[in-house]
Protein backbone atom coordinates (compact mmCIF):
# COMPACT_ATOMS: atom_id res chain seq x y z
CA UNK A 1 0.00 0.00 0.00
CA UNK A 2 1.07 3.58 -0.94
CA UNK A 3 1.60 5.46 2.33
CA UNK A 4 0.46 8.99 1.86
CA UNK A 5 1.11 11.80 4.00
CA UNK A 6 -1.68 13.40 5.92
CA UNK A 7 -3.43 15.34 2.76
CA UNK A 8 -6.83 16.94 2.87
CA UNK A 9 -9.16 15.48 0.44
CA UNK A 10 -8.22 15.18 -3.23
CA UNK A 11 -10.53 16.01 -6.57
CA UNK A 12 -10.23 12.94 -9.73
CA UNK A 13 -12.41 13.75 -12.66
CA UNK A 14 -12.97 11.54 -15.66
CA UNK A 15 -13.62 12.75 -18.74
CA UNK A 16 -14.65 11.90 -22.28
CA UNK A 17 -16.76 11.95 -25.08
CA UNK A 18 -20.12 9.57 -25.71
CA UNK A 19 -18.82 5.49 -25.93
CA UNK A 20 -15.47 6.36 -24.44
CA UNK A 21 -16.20 3.85 -21.46
CA UNK A 22 -16.34 6.67 -18.41
CA UNK A 23 -18.14 4.44 -15.89
CA UNK A 24 -16.21 1.25 -17.02
CA UNK A 25 -13.00 2.58 -15.79
CA UNK A 26 -14.43 5.09 -13.01
CA UNK A 27 -14.72 1.59 -11.63
CA UNK A 28 -11.14 0.57 -12.66
CA UNK A 29 -10.00 3.73 -10.55
CA UNK A 30 -12.11 3.50 -7.59
CA UNK A 31 -10.82 -0.18 -7.45
CA UNK A 32 -7.40 1.45 -7.25
CA UNK A 33 -8.65 3.95 -4.56
CA UNK A 34 -10.35 1.11 -2.53
CA UNK A 35 -6.97 -1.27 -3.03
CA UNK A 36 -4.83 1.65 -1.08
CA UNK A 37 -7.76 2.31 1.98
CA UNK A 38 -8.38 6.04 0.60
CA UNK A 39 -12.18 7.04 1.62
CA UNK A 40 -13.70 8.47 -1.38
CA UNK A 41 -17.10 9.46 -2.98
CA UNK A 42 -18.41 8.94 -6.36
CA UNK A 43 -20.79 11.29 -8.21
CA UNK A 44 -21.17 12.95 -11.54
CA UNK A 45 -22.07 16.06 -13.42
CA UNK A 46 -24.33 17.39 -14.98
CA UNK A 47 -26.46 16.42 -11.63
CA UNK A 48 -25.09 15.15 -8.26
CA UNK A 49 -27.42 16.53 -6.00
CA UNK A 50 -31.16 16.18 -6.34
CA UNK A 51 -31.63 19.71 -7.67
CA UNK A 52 -28.99 19.08 -10.30
CA UNK A 53 -30.54 15.89 -10.98
CA UNK A 54 -33.54 17.74 -12.21
CA UNK A 55 -31.18 19.96 -13.94
CA UNK A 56 -29.99 17.33 -15.88
CA UNK A 57 -32.72 15.42 -17.06
CA UNK A 58 -34.04 19.22 -18.32
CA UNK A 59 -30.81 19.29 -20.08
CA UNK A 60 -30.41 16.01 -21.86
CA UNK A 61 -34.29 15.10 -22.86
CA UNK A 62 -34.76 15.74 -26.48
CA UNK A 63 -37.64 18.09 -27.18
CA UNK A 64 -38.89 19.90 -30.33
CA UNK A 65 -38.30 23.18 -28.79
CA UNK A 66 -34.87 25.06 -29.93
CA UNK A 67 -32.33 25.13 -26.96
CA UNK A 68 -30.20 28.04 -26.88
CA UNK A 69 -26.52 27.46 -26.09
CA UNK A 70 -26.83 30.23 -23.54
CA UNK A 71 -29.49 28.52 -22.05
CA UNK A 72 -27.60 25.06 -21.97
CA UNK A 73 -24.29 26.74 -20.80
CA UNK A 74 -26.28 28.51 -17.77
CA UNK A 75 -28.18 25.55 -16.50
CA UNK A 76 -24.97 23.58 -16.44
CA UNK A 77 -23.19 25.68 -14.17
CA UNK A 78 -26.57 26.33 -11.95
CA UNK A 79 -26.32 22.32 -11.64
CA UNK A 80 -22.51 23.04 -10.70
CA UNK A 81 -22.95 25.38 -8.14
CA UNK A 82 -25.27 23.12 -6.29
CA UNK A 83 -23.22 20.19 -6.72
CA UNK A 84 -19.77 22.04 -5.52
CA UNK A 85 -21.63 23.76 -2.78
CA UNK A 86 -23.23 20.86 -1.23
CA UNK A 87 -21.14 18.07 -2.42
CA UNK A 88 -17.84 18.32 -4.00
CA UNK A 89 -16.11 20.69 -1.28
CA UNK A 90 -17.86 19.52 1.52
CA UNK A 91 -16.55 15.92 0.98
CA UNK A 92 -12.67 17.70 0.07
CA UNK A 93 -12.64 20.05 2.97
CA UNK A 94 -13.65 16.80 5.75
CA UNK A 95 -10.37 15.01 3.76
CA UNK A 96 -12.44 12.53 1.62
CA UNK A 97 -11.55 12.30 -1.76
CA UNK A 98 -14.33 12.41 -4.74
CA UNK A 99 -14.46 10.79 -7.89
CA UNK A 100 -16.77 12.98 -10.54
CA UNK A 101 -18.15 11.69 -13.91
CA UNK A 102 -17.14 15.04 -15.83
CA UNK A 103 -16.41 18.61 -14.39
CA UNK A 104 -15.70 21.99 -15.97
CA UNK A 105 -13.31 20.43 -18.71
CA UNK A 106 -16.16 19.19 -20.43
CA UNK A 107 -18.33 22.62 -20.28
CA UNK A 108 -15.00 23.69 -22.37
CA UNK A 109 -15.14 21.24 -24.23
CA UNK A 110 -18.71 20.96 -25.56
CA UNK A 111 -19.80 24.57 -25.16
CA UNK A 112 -16.86 25.95 -25.55
CA UNK A 113 -15.74 24.03 -28.59
CA UNK A 114 -18.46 22.46 -29.53
CA UNK A 115 -21.43 24.98 -29.69
CA UNK A 116 -18.60 28.09 -29.73
CA UNK A 117 -19.60 29.73 -26.80
CA UNK A 118 -16.55 32.52 -26.25
CA UNK A 119 -14.54 30.45 -24.02
CA UNK A 120 -14.45 33.94 -21.95
CA UNK A 121 -18.02 32.94 -20.68
CA UNK A 122 -16.76 29.90 -19.42
CA UNK A 123 -14.18 31.88 -17.60
CA UNK A 124 -16.52 34.00 -15.76
CA UNK A 125 -19.11 31.67 -14.80
CA UNK A 126 -16.36 29.04 -13.72
CA UNK A 127 -14.68 31.60 -11.22
CA UNK A 128 -18.20 32.77 -9.68
CA UNK A 129 -19.31 28.88 -9.45
CA UNK A 130 -16.49 26.81 -8.33
CA UNK A 131 -14.06 29.93 -7.91
CA UNK A 132 -10.37 28.36 -7.11
CA UNK A 133 -11.40 24.76 -6.91
CA UNK A 134 -10.36 22.38 -9.72
CA UNK A 135 -9.22 18.44 -10.11
CA UNK A 136 -6.06 17.12 -8.74
CA UNK A 137 -5.91 15.29 -11.66
CA UNK A 138 -8.03 14.32 -14.70
CA UNK A 139 -8.22 11.61 -17.02
CA UNK A 140 -9.37 12.25 -20.55
CA UNK A 141 -10.79 9.02 -22.36
CA UNK A 142 -10.02 9.77 -25.72
CA UNK A 143 -11.77 8.15 -28.61
CA UNK A 144 -12.50 9.11 -32.07
CA UNK A 145 -16.42 10.04 -32.53
CA UNK A 146 -17.18 7.69 -35.02
CA UNK A 147 -16.01 4.71 -32.55
CA UNK A 148 -17.90 6.02 -29.88
CA UNK A 149 -21.14 6.41 -32.44
CA UNK A 150 -20.99 2.63 -32.62
CA UNK A 151 -20.52 1.38 -29.12
CA UNK A 152 -23.69 3.20 -28.24
CA UNK A 153 -25.71 2.72 -31.61
CA UNK A 154 -28.08 0.48 -29.57
CA UNK A 155 -29.03 3.01 -26.88
CA UNK A 156 -31.97 5.45 -26.88
CA UNK A 157 -29.83 8.76 -27.48
CA UNK A 158 -30.25 11.56 -25.17
CA UNK A 159 -30.20 15.41 -26.92
CA UNK A 160 -26.72 15.48 -26.60
CA UNK A 161 -25.93 12.62 -27.92
CA UNK A 162 -27.72 13.25 -31.17
CA UNK A 163 -25.37 15.95 -32.38
CA UNK A 164 -24.00 15.55 -35.41
CA UNK A 165 -20.82 14.29 -35.88
CA UNK A 166 -18.79 17.64 -36.67
CA UNK A 167 -20.02 18.45 -33.37
CA UNK A 168 -18.27 16.06 -31.67
CA UNK A 169 -15.13 16.22 -33.59
CA UNK A 170 -15.10 19.49 -32.19
CA UNK A 171 -15.63 18.46 -28.58
CA UNK A 172 -12.60 16.34 -28.86
CA UNK A 173 -10.22 18.28 -30.42
CA UNK A 174 -11.49 20.88 -27.19
CA UNK A 175 -10.17 18.55 -24.78
CA UNK A 176 -7.06 17.47 -26.78
CA UNK A 177 -6.08 21.32 -26.62
CA UNK A 178 -7.26 21.23 -22.75
CA UNK A 179 -4.56 18.98 -22.55
CA UNK A 180 -1.70 20.11 -24.05
CA UNK A 181 -2.20 23.24 -21.45
CA UNK A 182 -2.69 21.17 -18.70
CA UNK A 183 -0.48 18.77 -17.29
CA UNK A 184 -3.38 17.07 -14.50
CA UNK A 185 -4.80 16.05 -17.51
CA UNK A 186 -3.60 12.65 -18.31
CA UNK A 187 -4.87 11.14 -21.80
CA UNK A 188 -6.10 8.29 -21.42
CA UNK A 189 -6.54 6.21 -25.05
CA UNK A 190 -9.82 4.73 -24.87
CA UNK A 191 -9.74 3.25 -28.75
CA UNK A 192 -7.87 -0.44 -26.91
CA UNK A 193 -9.70 -3.19 -25.12
CA UNK A 194 -10.90 -2.88 -21.59
CA UNK A 195 -8.03 -4.38 -20.06
CA UNK A 196 -5.65 -2.26 -21.63
CA UNK A 197 -7.63 0.76 -21.22
CA UNK A 198 -7.83 -0.37 -17.44
CA UNK A 199 -3.63 -0.80 -17.17
CA UNK A 200 -3.42 2.94 -18.25
CA UNK A 201 -5.94 4.15 -15.75
CA UNK A 202 -4.46 2.18 -13.14
CA UNK A 203 -1.18 3.32 -13.48
CA UNK A 204 -2.21 7.16 -13.97
CA UNK A 205 -3.69 6.37 -10.71
CA UNK A 206 -1.18 4.51 -9.21
CA UNK A 207 1.25 7.29 -10.38
CA UNK A 208 -0.34 9.86 -8.76
CA UNK A 209 -0.53 8.67 -5.88
CA UNK A 210 3.02 8.14 -5.57
CA UNK A 211 3.62 11.67 -6.19
CA UNK A 212 1.56 12.31 -2.72
CA UNK A 213 3.63 10.24 -1.29
CA UNK A 214 6.96 11.50 -2.12
CA UNK A 215 7.62 9.00 -4.37
CA UNK A 216 7.09 10.12 -7.37
CA UNK A 217 10.03 12.84 -6.56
Amino acid sequence: MVQLADQPGRFITVEGSEGAGKSTNISVLCAALDAEGIDYYCTREPGGTAFAEEIRELLLKPREERFDDLTELLLIFAARRQHVVNVIQPRITTGQWVVCDRFTDATYAYQGSGRGLPLEWIDTLRLWVQGSLEPDITLYLDLAPEVGAARIADRELDRLEREQRAFFEAVRQGYLELASRNSRIRIIDASQNLTDVGRQVRAAIEEFLRSLSGEGH
